[in-house]
């Protein structure tokens, strides 16, 4: 299987991985609950440790958060952390679906916080930090990454801070 843009630009960094690959249901639109169910059954993890990646609108900026499935993305607090990173920030909003396809290369379900076609600021939820490893979207449905947290934060560029509730 060809390389996604995430996983290249993990091995362009460097950066040890473990990819993880499981059967996505083209019926199931419960990406992350999927991934994790998977993740749990063939390497153990929690559900803390799976990560989804979701794009919002802070402003006429896109960022993108990671969070963990478990847990719900708190608008107002990524709108704070991203007026870090962000020129002109604002209240945010989850970003629509072709915003997001456009500006990361990836498809719902399959967006990766790595290697996005254009590199959009990025907020990690500091509750990822606890784990020794995290899993998240390698840029494919069903394709998942194992890295460090330090990993991510360090190859996006992200800002971390408690952004999930």
């Amino acid at each position: 299987m060809a390389a996604t843009p995430a996983l290249s630009a993990l091995e362009k960094a460097g950066v040890a991985h473990t990819v993880h690959r499981y059967v996505h249901d083209p019926r199931n639109e419960s990406y992350g609950d999927e991934a994790v169910a998977a993740l749990q059954t063939s390497i153990g993890v929690s559900p803390e440790q799976v990560l989804k990646t979701l794009v919002v609108e802070v402003g006429s900026s896109l960022v993108v958060a990671v969070v963990p499935v478990p847990r719900k993305l708190s608008l107002k607090a990524v709108a704070a952390a991203a007026s870090s990173v962000v020129p002109i920030a604002g209240k945010a909003h989850m970003a629509p679906e072709k915003a997001v396809t456009r500006a990361t290369g990836y498809v719902f379900g399959g967006v990766s916080p790595i290697g996005q076609r254009t590199t959009l600021p990025t907020v990690v939820d500091s509750s990822a930090l606890v784990w020794p490893r995290i899993c998240c979207s390698a840029g494919r449905r069903g394709l998942e990454v194992e890295l460090a947290p330090a990993d991510l934060v360090a190859v996006t560029h992200a800002v971390v801070a408690d952004i999930a509730v």
